[in-house]
């Protein structure tokens, strides 16, 4: 997570809390039974249906998902044109800062297979597949999460339900009213805070995360099929910025007057129609 992210988070913290001290009484929004319901039911729910062993890879996966920054999109593009030209110390060297990241490991995965030789079919076969079960393991993640954030509401759910059997069962009795009430209420709230403030959003992050590292990894698999077939460096470049969005390219605009001299414009037929255009390949 950037520091604008946390910063933001923890602002909105603090605004959601102060509105719940504005009536003065904090503790009426602590009721250990409703959180026991809440996070008891929901934990045990989610082991009926997931492995120990799946829950702690999706546990390791939103680690590294708010601990290791995900490697920019131009970063990759330089690498790979570096690697085209044959400077390969700034291109091999950058990647051991980042020994561990996902994208990194893909990229010496499909050099490895470069440099091993493979046809470029081959390259291209096995880097899909590689992507595809990528994508899989990470929506099953993203699919455990969202799980867990609808369990949440409904486990909320059924600690009001304990807590109206409760009134009931104490009608005429003040105190086990008083003492029922707020189980029913902080139940259903323990189950809409967590599930939409801590596990749709985890699942929203993975899933963001996935189609950045999905769009890095198709950067590398285009480049290094390029650097394969030996293309040159400048249209390898201009290929890959492609996938960049227009403010990342940097791409200098072609003038008019040149256009109108290659291909023997006369003034008058361009009509004055703007200053400059883009090369080939370079809109948006």
């Amino acid at each position: 997570m950037n520091h604008k992210n946390a910063a933001g988070v923890l602002l909105s913290i603090v605004i959601f809390l102060v509105g719940f001290s504005l009536n003065g009484n904090v503790a009426l929004y602590f009721n250990v039974a409703g959180l026991l319901i809440v996070v008891g039911g929901t934990a045990g729910a989610t082991l009926l249906g997931y492995t120990v062993e799946r829950l702690m890879i999706v546990y390791r996966v939103l680690v590294a998902a708010y601990m290791r920054p995900v490697k920019e999109p131009e970063d990759i593009v330089e690498i790979l044109v570096d690697l085209s030209v044959k400077s390969r110390s700034k291109g091999i060297l950058s990647l051991e800062e980042d020994e561990g990241e996902t994208t990194v490991l893909f990229l010496r995965r499909a050099l490895g297979f470069l440099v091993d030789g493979l046809p470029g079919e081959h390259i291209r076969d096995s880097l899909n597949t590689e992507m595809y079960f990528f994508r899989l393991r990470r929506e099953e993640s993203e699919r455990v999460l969202r799980t867990i954030s609808h369990l949440l509401p409904s486990f909320g759910l059924a600690g009001s339900v304990v807590g109206l059997i409760g009134m009931l069962a104490g009608v005429g009795d003040t105190a086990t009213i008083l003492a029922s009430v707020p189980i029913a209420l902080t139940s259903t709230l323990y189950g809409v805070v967590f599930s939409n403030f801590f596990f749709m959003p985890f699942s929203t992050l993975i899933r963001e995360r996935t189609e950045q590292e999905l769009i890095l990894q198709k950067i590398i698999l285009e480049g290094v099929l390029a650097i394969s077939q030996e293309v040159d460096p400048r249209y390898l470049e201009r290929r890959l910025k492609s996938f960049l969005t227009p403010s990342s390219r940097q791409v200098q605009l072609v003038s008019l007057q040149r256009i109108q001299e290659r291909f023997k414009i006369r003034r008058g037929a361009a009509g004055g129609q703007g200053a400059a255009v883009a090369p080939t390949g370079t809109q948006p």
